[in-house]
Protein backbone atom coordinates (compact mmCIF):
# COMPACT_ATOMS: atom_id res chain seq x y z
CA UNK A 1 0.00 0.00 0.00
CA UNK A 2 1.16 3.41 -0.74
CA UNK A 3 1.53 4.90 2.36
CA UNK A 4 2.23 8.32 -0.29
CA UNK A 5 -0.68 8.12 -2.02
CA UNK A 6 -3.40 7.87 0.88
CA UNK A 7 -3.00 11.61 1.76
CA UNK A 8 -5.11 14.11 0.05
CA UNK A 9 -3.40 16.69 -1.97
CA UNK A 10 -4.25 20.01 -0.29
CA UNK A 11 -5.10 22.96 -2.99
CA UNK A 12 -3.73 26.31 -1.61
CA UNK A 13 -6.25 29.25 -2.02
CA UNK A 14 -5.80 30.97 -5.18
CA UNK A 15 -5.08 27.51 -7.34
CA UNK A 16 -7.76 25.94 -8.95
CA UNK A 17 -7.59 22.17 -9.63
CA UNK A 18 -9.81 20.53 -12.79
CA UNK A 19 -10.26 16.55 -12.97
CA UNK A 20 -11.60 15.61 -16.14
CA UNK A 21 -11.63 12.11 -16.41
CA UNK A 22 -7.68 11.19 -16.79
CA UNK A 23 -6.33 14.76 -17.49
CA UNK A 24 -5.43 16.86 -14.43
CA UNK A 25 -4.74 20.65 -15.08
CA UNK A 26 -3.83 22.58 -12.45
CA UNK A 27 -4.09 26.41 -12.62
CA UNK A 28 -1.94 29.27 -10.39
CA UNK A 29 -0.64 32.57 -9.96
CA UNK A 30 2.78 31.73 -11.98
CA UNK A 31 0.93 29.77 -14.68
CA UNK A 32 -0.71 26.46 -15.82
CA UNK A 33 0.29 22.69 -15.77
CA UNK A 34 -1.33 19.79 -17.07
CA UNK A 35 -1.19 16.51 -16.54
CA UNK A 36 -2.54 13.15 -18.07
CA UNK A 37 -2.68 9.93 -16.14
CA UNK A 38 -2.81 6.74 -16.18
CA UNK A 39 -5.51 4.32 -16.91
CA UNK A 40 -4.82 2.36 -13.54
CA UNK A 41 -5.95 5.41 -11.29
CA UNK A 42 -9.12 7.61 -10.64
CA UNK A 43 -8.48 11.10 -9.10
CA UNK A 44 -11.33 13.16 -8.13
CA UNK A 45 -11.85 16.35 -6.03
CA UNK A 46 -12.32 16.21 -2.63
CA UNK A 47 -13.10 18.30 0.97
CA UNK A 48 -9.89 20.99 0.28
CA UNK A 49 -8.02 18.21 -1.93
CA UNK A 50 -7.40 16.15 -4.67
CA UNK A 51 -7.95 12.15 -3.94
CA UNK A 52 -5.84 9.93 -6.16
CA UNK A 53 -7.12 6.20 -5.82
CA UNK A 54 -5.94 3.11 -7.36
CA UNK A 55 -8.31 1.20 -9.68
CA UNK A 56 -7.46 -2.39 -8.56
CA UNK A 57 -5.37 -4.08 -6.55
CA UNK A 58 -2.38 -5.04 -9.15
CA UNK A 59 0.93 -4.17 -8.77
CA UNK A 60 0.69 -1.61 -11.60
CA UNK A 61 -1.37 0.49 -10.07
CA UNK A 62 -0.50 0.79 -6.41
CA UNK A 63 3.03 1.82 -8.24
CA UNK A 64 1.21 4.19 -10.07
CA UNK A 65 -0.96 5.36 -7.56
CA UNK A 66 1.49 7.11 -5.21
CA UNK A 67 3.20 8.31 -8.42
CA UNK A 68 0.11 9.92 -9.77
CA UNK A 69 -0.59 11.43 -6.49
CA UNK A 70 3.54 13.02 -6.40
CA UNK A 71 3.11 14.23 -9.66
CA UNK A 72 -0.31 16.12 -8.97
CA UNK A 73 1.53 18.38 -5.74
CA UNK A 74 4.05 19.17 -7.96
CA UNK A 75 2.66 20.71 -9.88
CA UNK A 76 0.64 22.58 -7.27
CA UNK A 77 3.95 23.51 -5.66
CA UNK A 78 4.83 24.61 -9.11
CA UNK A 79 2.38 27.22 -10.16
CA UNK A 80 2.43 28.80 -6.56
CA UNK A 81 6.38 28.63 -5.41
CA UNK A 82 7.80 27.44 -8.83
CA UNK A 83 11.33 25.34 -8.75
CA UNK A 84 15.17 26.37 -9.07
CA UNK A 85 18.33 24.62 -9.63
CA UNK A 86 21.42 26.13 -9.05
CA UNK A 87 24.47 25.16 -11.01
CA UNK A 88 28.40 26.45 -10.79
CA UNK A 89 31.32 26.33 -13.43
CA UNK A 90 34.87 25.54 -12.06
CA UNK A 91 37.89 26.14 -14.38
CA UNK A 92 39.70 29.00 -15.85
CA UNK A 93 38.50 30.78 -18.36
CA UNK A 94 35.12 28.71 -18.11
CA UNK A 95 32.05 31.13 -17.90
CA UNK A 96 28.77 31.76 -19.05
CA UNK A 97 26.40 34.66 -19.94
CA UNK A 98 22.49 35.05 -21.09
CA UNK A 99 21.79 37.03 -24.41
CA UNK A 100 18.86 37.42 -24.89
CA UNK A 101 17.00 33.53 -25.49
CA UNK A 102 20.77 31.89 -25.77
CA UNK A 103 22.76 30.61 -22.94
CA UNK A 104 26.72 31.34 -24.09
CA UNK A 105 29.08 29.28 -22.48
CA UNK A 106 32.87 28.97 -22.47
CA UNK A 107 33.74 25.61 -21.43
CA UNK A 108 37.22 25.36 -22.61
CA UNK A 109 36.47 24.10 -26.08
CA UNK A 110 37.51 25.80 -29.40
CA UNK A 111 34.50 27.60 -29.66
CA UNK A 112 31.47 28.70 -27.53
CA UNK A 113 28.44 26.72 -26.73
CA UNK A 114 24.92 28.63 -27.71
CA UNK A 115 22.45 26.90 -25.90
CA UNK A 116 18.89 28.23 -26.64
CA UNK A 117 16.53 28.90 -23.53
CA UNK A 118 13.57 26.28 -23.73
CA UNK A 119 9.70 28.01 -23.33
CA UNK A 120 8.85 27.97 -19.47
CA UNK A 121 12.38 28.07 -18.31
CA UNK A 122 14.12 31.46 -17.02
CA UNK A 123 17.96 31.20 -17.06
CA UNK A 124 19.85 33.98 -14.71
CA UNK A 125 23.89 34.14 -14.41
CA UNK A 126 24.33 36.53 -11.59
CA UNK A 127 28.35 35.49 -11.75
CA UNK A 128 30.06 34.36 -14.71
CA UNK A 129 30.36 30.94 -12.76
CA UNK A 130 26.98 30.48 -11.69
CA UNK A 131 23.77 29.67 -13.58
CA UNK A 132 20.24 29.74 -11.83
CA UNK A 133 17.52 27.60 -13.59
CA UNK A 134 13.94 28.30 -13.12
CA UNK A 135 10.26 27.50 -13.56
CA UNK A 136 7.20 26.30 -12.60
CA UNK A 137 8.10 22.56 -14.32
CA UNK A 138 10.49 20.35 -11.41
CA UNK A 139 11.28 17.45 -14.45
CA UNK A 140 11.66 20.57 -17.06
CA UNK A 141 13.70 22.03 -14.69
CA UNK A 142 15.86 19.21 -13.95
CA UNK A 143 16.07 18.17 -17.40
CA UNK A 144 17.71 21.69 -18.57
CA UNK A 145 20.31 21.81 -15.56
CA UNK A 146 21.54 18.27 -16.56
CA UNK A 147 21.74 18.75 -20.30
CA UNK A 148 23.86 22.62 -19.38
CA UNK A 149 25.90 20.03 -16.71
CA UNK A 150 26.07 17.96 -19.48
CA UNK A 151 28.09 20.15 -21.68
CA UNK A 152 31.34 19.90 -19.48
CA UNK A 153 30.67 17.53 -16.54
CA UNK A 154 33.35 18.06 -13.64
CA UNK A 155 36.37 15.79 -13.84
CA UNK A 156 37.77 14.41 -10.93
CA UNK A 157 41.57 15.44 -10.96
CA UNK A 158 41.34 19.39 -10.79
CA UNK A 159 36.74 19.44 -10.87
CA UNK A 160 36.91 21.81 -13.76
CA UNK A 161 33.38 21.61 -15.14
CA UNK A 162 29.65 22.14 -14.29
CA UNK A 163 28.25 20.97 -11.31
CA UNK A 164 24.96 21.24 -9.37
CA UNK A 165 25.73 23.74 -6.63
CA UNK A 166 26.33 21.81 -3.32
CA UNK A 167 27.34 18.22 -5.00
CA UNK A 168 29.93 16.63 -4.16
CA UNK A 169 32.77 15.92 -6.53
CA UNK A 170 34.97 12.59 -5.57
CA UNK A 171 38.14 13.63 -6.01
CA UNK A 172 41.49 11.83 -7.33
CA UNK A 173 44.87 11.71 -6.51
CA UNK A 174 47.01 12.15 -9.67
CA UNK A 175 49.89 10.10 -10.93
CA UNK A 176 53.03 9.67 -8.96
CA UNK A 177 56.37 9.72 -10.27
Amino acid sequence: MSRIGKKPVPVPAGVTVNVAGSNVSVKGPKGELKFVLTDRVLAKMEQGGVKVDPRDKSKLSRSAWGMSRTMIANMIRGVTQGYSKSLEINGVGYRAAVQGKVLSLALGYSHDINYPIPEGIDIKTPKPTEIQISGIDKQRVGQVAAEIREFRGPEPYKGKGVKYAGEYIFRKEGKKK
